[in-house]
């Protein structure tokens, strides 16, 4: 349940500052009336994602408690470690051109007087998360089930509750971000998020290994390290928690040790030194000066700082958001 808390509320975050993105632009050329354009791109995307998530989740459940349902869930761990690692670090290094590439695209479509084109946008940049949205949720799920957790929060309903509260409350962050005016540090929003979501791709690194054991193309490193199942089991309310967010195991093999300990060190110190290496550049760089946005009559102040470096959101008429910072 925590684990899709998680995920939904970094997913609506991002999100919401692509639809903000091409809503500002839109507004600051005089252009509204195309606000329903990238809705219904959005309605797709969400369309799309939440019905590929439910198809895929019934399907590999018709083959309950058989090796082939082993192999999907197998795949689905390693697709959803994967996009996770590759999504964390390219928002960290990218996140300075969001902005300016999604409104160099959105001129290209006006300019052509494609409105589909616009419509598509808004659907090719909110379906990609919608799609890693549903591959991390099933990979959730599918530990859940594969460990015999109990309890309502390990439950695809607790899931699905979970799911919800974590958009819930990116939309009440996106709305007071973006209709309120407030200052909020999205750099170190996303970079304590990045590091918990890695800590969350070991855990489906362990748990590919343990599958791959099981089915048994893996041999090595078999022994149990340690039995803890009596203390905190896996099974237990508590014990899920620990194990979606932190990749606990109350059996661990050798090689999922070895692996779980790898990927923290390579990814999770990969991805702290280059958040530090940037904080430390935009310190350098000193603040930048606000660029002044024309929405109707009246004028917004916007910093044109990056997500990671600290996103400033497009504020309410007449509002100045100061850039923010990542300390």
């Amino acid at each position: 349940m925590l684990a899709t808390f998680v995920i939904f509320l970094r997913e609506g975050i991002e999100a919401s500052m692509i639809v903000a993105i091409l809503l500002a632009y839109l507004d600051r050329i005089g252009k509204r009336q195309h606000f329903h354009d990238v809705f219904i791109g959005v309605v797709l995307a969400v369309v799309l994602a939440a019905g590929g998530g439910v198809a895929a989740y019934y399907f590999i459940g018709s083959y309950d408690g058989s090796n082939v349902q082993t192999i999907f869930e197998t795949f689905t761990f390693v697709v959803a470690a994967t996009i996770l690692t590759y999504m964390t670090f390219w928002m960290l290094r990218n996140a300075r051109t969001i902005s300016a590439d999604l409104q160099e695209r959105a001129e290209r479509a006006m300019s052509r007087g494609e409105r589909l084109g616009l419509g598509l946008l808004s659907f090719q940049a909110v379906g990609r998360e919608g799609l890693e949205t549903a591959v991390f949720t099933l990979a959730i799920v599918f530990a859940a089930q594969h460990r015999g957790a109990r309890g309502f929060a390990a439950s695809p309903q607790g899931e699905l509750v979970g799911a919800a509260l974590g958009l819930t409350a990116a939309l009440c962050l996106a709305y007071a971000m973006y209709h309120l005016g407030k200052r909020i540090n999205l750099g170190r929003f996303f970079t304590c998020l990045g590091a918990l979501l890695m800590l969350f791709a070991a855990g489906l690194v362990a748990d590919t290994v343990e599958n791959l054991q099981q089915l048994g193309w893996v041999t090595l490193g078999n022994q149990i390290l340690w039995n803890t199942s009596h203390q905190l089991s896996e099974a237990s309310s508590i014990g899920d928690v620990f194990h979606s967010l932190f990749g606990y195991a109350d059996r661990p093999t050798v090689l999922q040790i070895i692996c779980y300990v790898t990927y923290l060190v390579v990814a999770l110190g990969a991805f702290l030194m280059m958040s530090r290496r940037n904080r430390s550049r935009s310190r350098r760089s000193g603040p930048r000066r606000p660029a002044v946005v024309t929405t109707g009559a009246k004028a917004s102040v916007t910093s044109d700082a990056s997500a990671v470096g600290g996103l400033a959101a497009p504020g309410p008429p007449g509002s100045v958001i100061p850039p923010a910072s990542v300390r």
